[in-house]
């Protein structure tokens, strides 16, 4: 199962308004990280960004100016994701802004079985949070103390790491490790290990002694043919 731990960076928080400036994202295969990334950033247009989304992740519209617009990457995002499952935190707004800019160029919606919430997830596991990305790496003892400001891929990756820990594949896993590694591991978890089981040269020593065996014996008798330890010595 493939799946792509994402996230985005915006102009602003009104989809119908403000475009997707930012995407970051990591690919996973059956809860294992590839190595795969993306990272784009996206010219919005004539939507400049507002002075709040700007204290968030710093992008500045100068900055956006020399980046090409959603039209000119959508093939190269949409053929990264691929038939994954698009893995955000708090989804609805991150796909609430992809599927707005779908729309905008009469392409179909993600559908929304093709999307896991890792905010939802983090309730469920946590319902007395709190469950921002922050305090989840908190929680679960990932660095995040370069994420001085927010940024797609740093989230994705930090929030890929927090989603292994969520669903329980850290032992597996061993985190964001190398791609080879974490198909090393696969592999041989999902291959069938036959271990042939030979005769022992010697049999065990017995534990009990005669004395336990006698008194079992006694116990059997005085409990009667009723006794399952008679069905079974039978």
């Amino acid at each position: 199962m493939r799946e792509i731990i994402f996230d985005t960076e915006t102009t602003g928080l009104d989809n119908k308004l403000d475009r997707v400036i930012e995407i970051g994202g990591v690919e996973l295969e059956n809860h294992f990280p590839t190595g795969r990334t993306l990272h784009l950033f996206i010219n919005p247009g004539d939507r400049k960004v507002h002075p709040d989304a700007l204290a968030v992740h710093g992008i500045t519209d100068e900055f956006l100016k020399d980046h090409p617009p959603f039209a000119d990457v959508v093939e190269r995002i949409l053929g990264f994701f691929g038939d994954a499952r698009w893995v955000a935190h708090n989804a609805t707004f991150d796909m609430g802004f992809i599927n707005a800019e779908l729309a905008r160029l009469d392409l179909p919606p993600v559908a929304a079985d093709r999307v896991t919430d890792t905010l939802a997830l983090a309730r469920r596991k946590h319902p007395m949070g709190p469950n921002s990305l922050d305090a989840l790496c908190r929680r679960y003892g990932i660095d995040n103390s370069h994420r001085t400001k927010h940024g797609a891929l740093l989230d994705s990756e930090l929030l890929a790491e927090v989603y292994i820990e969520m669903i329980g594949g850290r032992q597996a896993a061993l985190g964001l490790g190398t791609a080879e590694a974490g198909r090393q591991t696969l592999v041989e978890m999902e291959d069938d290990v036959v271990v042939p089981l030979g005769i022992r040269p010697r049999p065990l020593a017995p534990r009990l002694t005669a004395e336990e065996e006698a008194a079992h014996r006694a116990m059997v008798e005085k409990i009667g043919a009723k006794a399952i330890w008679a069905k079974y010595g039978a």
